[in-house]
């Protein structure tokens, strides 16, 4: 099923990469932060060259809901209680710069961009927003409490941050991948040293970017314990009511609202991979109760890689891996926290120092409640006799009735009924 944004855009055609090369940055993969790195790398004068497996963009960059917002559900109270106010602030800081960095390119890029207020809705509990506009204001950020929501039903308010921004994703890619060093069709099957090897050659490089939403080298960084995926679904709908602005469930269990043009996108039904969801039926069901005149034209699925802390991992690949480097685990917020990786990404392989390293470095501590989950997920299904094993590190596989695939519950891979690969972090197709 093709989102509205791969049905509205013409993405550009790269050639596949053969023979043995030298380049100074690689980058693997080419979805949205292996684009921005790549074009910022190349701006600032950087030899490098990127490579995708498939076609550029038509992973999970092809299926956001494309919100640029700093404001990551009800997250500063959190983070504040988990890293303190200096590293709260600091992630608050790379978000809202990365914002202003799409504002800056998208002022030459014709891409739908524009400026929206961002809302996250609580339905039954005004404490948790008050504790979270508490928790801004102890950082000096001015978010502000919204009573009234032009939402379809009832809530208890909402935390608003102004000026935030919506845009269409595969427009500003297809605008942006014009002029840079892209390989399609080239997927990356191991890595010896600093040497990737394809089907049809080798590219060493001086340093290594690899941005493949789920990193696939296991001997290093133990991502197979700290990134856990989740599906979520979304509707387009045609005659909707305008919801003015952007909308989510700060409980991170209900439905999000934004519009594109004419068209309402209706989010929500998210579940841990291989877990039982509701799929798309969630949706179809408000949306007849509450928009009766409206008509489903898109539907399409995300997946979105969670962290164990609800901070992405962004930075050098493990302590061991000098030269190689990781931007993993957006926790559905993939829009800012892609350019904040790219940023921060661009000035370490130049050797430059920035400011937000430290609260999204990937060897930060690991002890967190959500490890052991993990850790008793991937026993049980390893454990789980089934005929359909994941080719990553062996897990029973589950039937997703809705999207008609086998995911996996341990790390997230897909696979069509077929047993040909749709997500990573498997690298090649069921057995």
């Amino acid at each position: 099923m093709a989102s509205l944004w791969q049905d509205t855009a013409r993405l550009r055609v790269f050639s596949p990469f053969s023979g043995d090369t030298k380049t100074d940055v690689l980058i693997i993969g080419g979805g949205i932060t292996g684009i921005l790195c790549a074009h910022m790398l190349q701006n600032a004068g950087v030899d490098c060259m990127l490579v995708e497996a498939k076609r550029i963009c038509s992973g999970i960059t092809a299926n956001t809901t494309a919100k640029i917002t700093s404001q990551h559900g009800l997250f500063c109270r959190k983070l504040v209680n988990r890293f303190g106010r200096e590293k709260t602030q600091m992630y608050l800081d790379a978000n809202d710069a990365a914002l202003e960095k799409y504002a800056q390119l998208c002022q030459s890029i014709d891409c739908d961009f524009e400026r929206q207020d961002n809302f996250v809705y609580s339905l039954n509990d005004p404490n948790v927003l008050e504790k979270e506009l508490d928790a801004l204001s102890s950082i000096g950020h001015s978010g502000t409490y919204q009573k009234q929501l032009p939402l379809p039903f009832e809530t208890a308010g909402a935390v608003k941050f102004e000026h935030q921004a919506q845009f269409h994703p595969l427009k500003f890619l297809s605008a942006l991948s014009s002029g840079l060093g892209i390989y399609e069709n080239t997927g990356v099957r191991e890595l010896v040293g600093m040497t990737a090897v394809t089907d049809y050659g080798r590219i060493k490089a001086d340093k290594i970017i690899v941005a493949t939403h789920f990193p696939f080298l296991n001997k290093h960084g133990a991502y197979f314990l700290k990134l856990y995926q989740q599906r979520s679904y979304v509707l387009a709908l045609e005659n909707a009511e305008h919801v003015d602005g952007m909308y989510v469930d700060g409980s991170g269990n209900g439905m999000s609202f934004r519009n594109h043009g004419s068209r309402l996108l209706l989010g929500g039904g998210g579940h841990r991979t291989g877990k039982k969801g509701s799929g798309w039926d969630m949706l179809e069901e408000f949306a007849r109760e509450v928009y009766p005149q409206s008509k489903e034209v898109y539907r399409w699925a995300a997946q979105d890689c969670m962290s164990l802390d609800d901070v992405p991992y962004i930075g050098q690949y493990s302590k061991s891996t000098p030269g190689l480097y990781v931007a993993a685990g957006y926790n559905k917020w993939g829009m800012t926290s892609s350019m904040a990786a790219a940023m921060i990404l661009a000035d370490m392989v130049q050797g430059k120092e920035t400011p937000y390293a430290d609260v999204f470095s990937p060897s930060r501590s690991i002890l967190r409640t959500q490890l052991f989950v993990n850790g008793g997920e991937s026993a049980v299904n390893l454990l789980t006799p089934s005929k359909k094993r994941c080719p990553h590190l062996g897990c029973a596989l589950k039937w997703n009735p809705h999207e008609h695939s086998w995911d996996c519950p341990c790390h997230g891979s897909r696979f069509t009924e077929t047993g040909k690969l749709i997500d990573n972090p498997a690298t090649g197709d069921m057995e």
